[in-house]
């Protein structure tokens, strides 16, 4: 064989699994697991299945109070984090003395800060001179390393501190939050500083250093405050006040972020998790297969549906991607697409699972949170934008498969539905059931624990199956004592890193509120697209342009460019929040309802994931598909169209989210919506009938963007462009076929 067949041979091969975990672990952080052995690994499997029995009982019987609740989740997700993470990446992004320069210089300046503000004494000084020894250990300052199995000794201190700065308020409960509320002693201020340093080092380890930065830069704008240039200035606070705010109380490590991972994400990681153990992902696979397989490219239709199944209920796109990515891509590429499309359809959807009801990657429950909007309202409103986003996808994907000449999956390759409602009826049960309850109006967490404990029962239906004479089902799906257990441990686990970024996001929220931030920046969004209205309209001969119109217009894009910016890297829940905290405020200026803005700010921060030159879940899926991971990403985005457009027809048109609802303008956006997605796909497929030409192309771009204004005369243009290109080449499939 030569070397051109051999390569061809490799590249065409599956992945093997210890291939895909390692891929999962390149990409999603907060998968990049050590690989534990013996009485540490007990240890930590103990300590995870406590944290997950701990979450199931409350969700069942009642939650604590607010601030025990939220200490005890971290107590043991900080305790664990150090255990469970390697202290450095397998292959890091960046030069890491950069990281340790950075870091070190901060942490040395809040020590000496926190330090001089204390009383001069031995014991003050003792515990600077510890820190500046705690923080020189944090630093990664050397070059690679891998997973490993081994918990160094430094690990095992900052084990200690991270459990410690939780529990310590859970012991010392009534002398923090009763005797002494409103004048912390100095051993408060000592653990508040070890508090920030260990959710720093937590963050940095579990998601890499972007969102650690921003923690530290949140610190430091609030210190900083005078010497901030124009309106972003205030009057700047000491180390003891940020301190007292960002740890005792709700307004900072233990505000929302980390009390709705305590109370919702938690609890539908952990189904997930059992979920899939049980046979839900193959059964979501199984129903794509049987919906779409038969269709022209039906391998990469399957790929839409099934993703889309699992990314409702899966609290990772990326891991979604490479989950089920594993089987769709080497499907579609042996169908006939490229590696690169293959890649890029598995990661567009997987990452539209993250705005689909009824679930939405626990997000919808984040919203409920912060909006005080009923669920069952939440889900409602995401109908419409979530069947935008797969529209898209499902007509490039349709349109390159047309183009592709390429026909639907063979019979033999598609699974019949009565067989596999025989073998899977009863994985419908808990999902149900938790659906069910939540439109109810039932709290999220009592719905997910008898998801749980219904996902439990009903995996052993196959084994009453089987006394009973029925030998169809899976007998590996029943969540047998030691099953059940892993599923306890990994629940927890792919938890960790979630926890942790949801409670340096509390250093933004806390600084926010101290600060103003959020108004600072809603004030200077505003400001910069007035300014550059105000410049378009004296460059306009034509005087069609409105100053508030265009203002708006600018107003979206800077919100929507930030919102990309800061959710590079990032899970989606803490996403959401920090943007709904900083960016969303921005929109409000401009009189958008509320519920719009913060669906805006969600869209585009999923976006982020598919977005180069920071696209995980694309890169991931090239992983997968063995194709260009920037190409492929540019690809993603491309098929993502849906999912950046559809934010700014529901901003112009909020009746689509059912807000200050109309029946007129409710069906014109829905039509000229569905006429620009169709426009705007065949444009980048560059087919639609037959093959596009440059003229068509520019053609349909230009109708399709003008059809998403709210003016009907820009939608009348728009609707004449796209029908004349269409009637042209439709026409000319006829001639050539004559």
């Amino acid at each position: 064989m030569s070397d051109t067949n051999q390569s061809t041979a490799a590249n065409e091969r599956e992945l093997t699994p210890d291939e895909v975990e390692a891929l999962v672990r390149e990409y999603d952080s907060e998968s990049n697991f050590r690989d534990l052995t013996g009485l540490v690994a007990r240890l930590v499997t103990v300590a995870c299945v406590a944290l997950s029995v701990f979450h199931v009982y409350t969700a069942g019987f009642g939650l604590l109070n607010e601030v025990t609740h939220r200490t005890i989740h971290l107590t043991f997700v900080m305790g664990l984090v150090f255990l469970v993470f390697p202290r450095r990446r397998a292959t890091p992004t960046r030069r890491l003395w950069v990281d340790s320069a950075i870091f070190g210089t901060f942490y040395l300046y809040i020590i000496y800060d926190l330090v001089s503000a204390l009383p001069p004494n031995a014991l003050n000084y003792g515990f600077g001179a510890a820190m500046v020894l705690l923080t020189a250990l944090t630093l990664p300052l050397k070059g690679r390393g891998l997973p490993g199995s081994k918990v160094a000794l430094r690990d095992w201190l900052f084990a200690i501190l991270g459990a410690g700065f939780s529990l310590y308020l859970v012991v010392f409960f009534r002398d923090v939050f009763i005797t002494n509320v409103g004048s912390p002693r100095p051993q408060e201020y000592m653990m508040g500083l070890i508090a920030i340093i260990m959710t720093l080092e937590a963050t940095r380890r579990t998601m890499g250093p972007t969102l650690a930065f921003i923690g530290v830069f949140c610190i430091l704008y609030a210190m900083f405050g005078p010497y901030m240039p124009g309106i972003m200035g205030h009057r700047g606070y000491n180390i003891l006040r940020i301190i007292n705010h960002l740890y005792v109380g709700t307004e900072g490590i233990y505000g929302v972020a980390v009390g709705v991972v305590a109370t919702y994400v938690f609890h539908f990681v952990l189904f997930g998790i059992l979920a899939q153990m049980s046979g839900l992902g193959q059964l979501f696979i199984d129903l794509a297969t049987i919906v779409a397989g038969r269709a022209s490219g039906g391998s990469a239709k399957v790929s839409v549906v099934s993703s889309g199944f699992f990314g409702m209920i899966s609290g990772s796109p990326i891991a979604n991607t490479v989950t089920t990515g594993a089987f769709t891509i080497p499907l579609m590429k042996k169908s006939g697409f490229t590696p690169r499309f293959a890649g890029a359809v598995e990661a567009s959807a997987s990452c539209g699972g993250q705005v689909t009801p009824p679930i939405m990657g626990a997000s919808a429950f984040v919203m409920t949170e912060m909006l005080g909007v009923p669920y069952n309202e939440i889900i409602l409103i995401a109908i419409i934008p979530a069947a935008f986003h797969y529209l898209a996808i499902m007509l490039m994907v349709h349109l390159e498969a047309k183009r592709l000449g390429l026909t639907g999956m063979s019979a033999d390759k598609i699974p019949q539905f009565k067989a596999v409602l025989r073998k899977s009826w009863h994985l419908f049960v808990p999902l149900g059931a938790m659906v069910t309850l939540l439109l109810m109006q039932y709290t999220p967490f009592l719905a997910a624990f008898w998801g749980i404990i219904l996902t439990i029962v009903f995996s052993y239906v196959p084994l009453l199956m089987r006394a009973l004479g029925d030998t169809s089902m899976d007998m590996n799906s029943v969540l047998t004592p030691p099953r059940l257990v892993r599923g306890f441990e990994d629940g927890a686990k792919f938890a960790l890193a979630i926890g942790a970024a949801c409670a340096c996001v509390g250093f933004l929220l806390g600084i926010t509120t101290l600060t103003g931030l959020g108004f600072k920046f809603s004030a200077a969004v505003v400001e910069l697209a007035y300014d550059l209205a105000g410049f378009m309209i004296a460059i306009d001969f034509t005087g069609l342009l409105n100053e508030k119109s265009m203002a708006l217009f600018f107003g979206l894009v800077f919100v929507a460019i930030a919102c990309i910016i800061m959710g590079a890297g990032i899970p989606t829940t803490p996403t959401y929040i920090i943007l709904a905290s900083i960016a969303a405020p921005a929109l409000m200026e401009f009189d958008i309802p509320l519920i719009a803005t913060h669906f805006f700010v969600f869209y585009f921060g999923v976006l982020a994931d598919v977005t180069p030159p920071v696209a995980l879940a694309a890169y991931a899926a090239a992983g997968l598909a063995r194709s260009d991971p920037m190409r492929t990403g540019t690809t993603a985005f491309r098929l993502s169209m849906g999912k950046a457009l559809v934010p700014f027809m529901f901003i112009y048109a909020p009746s689509l989210l059912f807000v200050e609802f109309t029946w007129t303008e409710f069906i014109a956006a829905l039509i000229s919506g569905i006429v620009c997605i169709v426009a705007l796909s065949a444009a980048y497929v560059g087919h639609f009938k037959s093959p596009l030409t440059t003229l068509d192309k520019i053609a349909l771009s230009i109708g399709g963007l003008l059809l998403i204004s709210t003016s009907w005369t820009a939608m009348a243009i728009g609707g004449a462009l796209v029908l004349a290109v269409f009637l042209h080449n439709g026409r000319g499939t006829k001639t050539a076929t004559g």
